[in-house]
């Protein structure tokens, strides 16, 4: 393979129809596959699979969905398979791999509405099968395992490698990334979080590195996450090929190329290995503090429908890829395979070097957390698109009701503290507005405009909108007798929003309520879904995100009137969760579509 192929290295053992059948458990699953490998190693011993003739006729087709930088290795170790008539409960396997995109396959799988025309899916991270999970409304993944292994670094240059001090300097990824942004010296760029795990992790762990040393440090990581938005390439292999091709004098002088970006190593191998010579190799940082793993699960799709034959046959597959030829197969495109020590050499192929701490203990980092990873793919989607968000806050009575745990602060106490931490979160270019509500509080409205929706502009200075939103954020007060007007408040902010909508902006309502509508005097609930039904527009989607707020707030309620205008409903028991989940909500919206425009 190129320049960096890897010799053979020792290795030890380790269309469908659709009839109905009970859904198997991921325990079922492992003990086939070791059950099915087990008879599999008595029948290569016993010659019963060493056979002539053809049986395409008879063998089990199944479809595999790859993701692109493993399907390579996939076909060929599916291709020995056919040849070698290697058999599934005595019929033979005759396994098509597809390469598909990782994001394109998550997207179709989480909205349930197509049947997909494959029986596995084997995506580059468990971040893709997470997120079709997570809808509630996908088609159902059934794990049976992981594949292969390569870790998350930075690749540098050169030149920028050597600016930063590579081999011998080692950073956490916090100070890596402000290492390599400090300056126009070195251009940094990624893959789309919203389309790459490597992207994605990568982002996170900046983000969870910097939080270490300083819990404030939600805006810096904003800020670099703008940065790397500006340098942004749709997958891990366009990332890749935005690296300068030569040294130091392309390197400084084409302002279109990177110097360094985020990348896997087995990424960084296949480019060095296809760069051809005179290209100098990548230089690989690998954080101090942990380098996340793409994990490459593999997972068989709505299982419940695959015949019997279908379900054997993947898992015998699955069992194939764990055996020695696979394994060879597999790391010389790059790849560490699970349970076996780090080839030093691969890592050495790929860029890396001693002291940088690919191969020490505990140099792979422990999975994300799944909502760490949420709140980071919100944060990129808001910082990338721009923002333009009406905060509409219930300032009811009830509002002034004691958190549990929290002494004498109220709901509404910790709903401001809550609001300024989310304002951290928006760059100068994102435009936030207030509205607030309650009955009484304006004559005979409901509501009250407090500061129009405009851009936050920078931070820290008087005058500026991010400012006057702070001071009113402070300044939200309850109306100590005032219900909860919360039916004729959405429509007129609604309203508001479609009429003054900006083009080419996430934009979006997020309604923050701890009860059910209380005005009599108001319209109905099922006038106002009616008539938000009649105003969305897929041309100018504004999606409400509502939030209901502790124990007396109505979470149906609220998921029925967002669901009207694309967006979704969340119950937090704690105003404190806001951010979090205002950032969750993005992602999910944005999902379903409702952020575009």
């Amino acid at each position: 393979m190129g320049r960096h192929s890897l010799p053979d290295a020792e290795a030890t053992e380790g269309g469908r129809s659709r009839p109905s059948a009970r859904r198997r458990t991921t325990v079922i699953a492992t003990a086939l596959v070791i059950g099915v490998a087990a008879g599999a190693g008595a029948a290569v011993q016993s010659g019963l699979l060493s056979f002539a003739g053809s049986c395409r006729d008879s063998a089990v087709r199944i479809d595999l969905a790859a993701s692109p930088d493993i399907a390579p290795a996939l076909e060929e170790i599916a291709e020995r398979a056919r040849e070698e008539g290697v058999r599934s409960d005595g019929q033979c396997m005759d396994v098509h791999v597809v390469s598909r995109e990782n994001h394109e396959v998550a997207d179709l799988l989480a909205t349930g509405s197509n049947s997909p025309d494959y029986e596995v899916w084997l995506p580059d991270s468990e971040v893709w099968a997470e997120r079709v999970r997570s809808t509630g409304d996908g088609v159902p993944l059934t794990p049976a395992g992981n594949v292969a292994r390569t870790p998350v670094t930075l690749a540098a240059v050169p030149s920028a490698g050597a600016q930063l001090g590579w081999p011998r300097r080692t950073y956490t990824w916090a100070e890596l990334t402000a290492a390599a942004t400090a300056t126009d010296d070195v251009r940094l760029g990624s893959a789309d979080p919203a389309r790459s795990a490597t992207g994605l992790l990568a982002l996170t762990s900046v983000s969870r590195s910097a939080q270490r040393t300083d819990p404030d440090a939600d805006t810096g990581v904003a800020a670099t996450a703008k940065l790397l938005s500006q340098r942004m390439s749709d997958t891990d292999t366009e990332a890749a090929s935005t690296l300068a091709r030569a040294d130091a004098g392309e390197a400084a002088g084409d302002p279109a190329r990177n110097q360094a970006v985020f990348l896997t190593e087995q990424a960084a191998f296949a480019y060095n290995a296809s760069a051809g010579e005179g290209v100098p190799d990548l230089r690989l940082f690998y954080p101090e503090d942990g380098s996340p793993m793409l994990d490459y699960p593999y997972e068989l799709v709505d299982e419940t429908d695959l015949s019997t034959d279908e379900s054997r046959a993947a898992t015998r597959f699955m069992a194939l890829l764990d055996e020695p030829r696979s394994r060879t197969a597999l790391a010389r495109q790059g790849f560490r395979v699970p349970d076996k020590p780090v080839d030093a050499r691969l890592v050495r192929a790929a860029g890396g070097r001693a002291p940088q701490p690919f191969a020490a203990e505990g140099a792979a980092a422990d999975p994300l957390p799944a909502d760490a990873i949420q709140q980071t793919l919100g944060m990129w989607t808001i910082t990338v698109q721009s923002a333009r968000l009406t905060t509409v806050v219930d300032v009811s009575g009830s509002m002034q009701t004691p958190v549990p745990g929290r002494g004498t602060r109220t709901r509404l106490d910790v709903t401001r503290e809550a609001l300024q931490k989310a304002l951290d979160q928006f760059t100068p270019e994102d435009e936030i507005g207030l509205w607030e509500f309650a009955t009484g509080l304006d004559g005979p409205n409901d509501y009250r405009e407090v500061v129009p929706t405009d851009p936050l502009g920078p931070g820290g200075r008087p005058g500026t909108q991010r400012a006057r939103l702070s001071e009113a954020f402070d300044g939200l007060a309850a109306v100590p007798n005032g219900a909860t007007g919360l039916y004729d408040t959405t429509l007129a902010v609604y309203k508001k929003a479609q009429d003054t909508y900006v083009k080419d902006k996430f934009n979006a309502l997020v309604v923050l309520t701890d009860g059910s509508n209380q005005d009599r005097f108001s319209i109905t609930r099922s006038n106002l879904i009616s008539e938000l039904n009649q105003l969305s527009n897929p041309n100018t989607p504004v999606p409400i995100i509502a939030i209901a707020i502790g124990p007396e707030a109505d979470l149906q309620e609220v998921d029925e009137i967002a669901g009207a205008t694309g967006g979704v409903g969340y119950e937090v028991s704690d105003p404190a969760e806001i951010t979090s989940v205002i950032l969750k909500a993005i992602m999910a919206v944005g999902q379903k579509g409702g952020a575009a425009g």
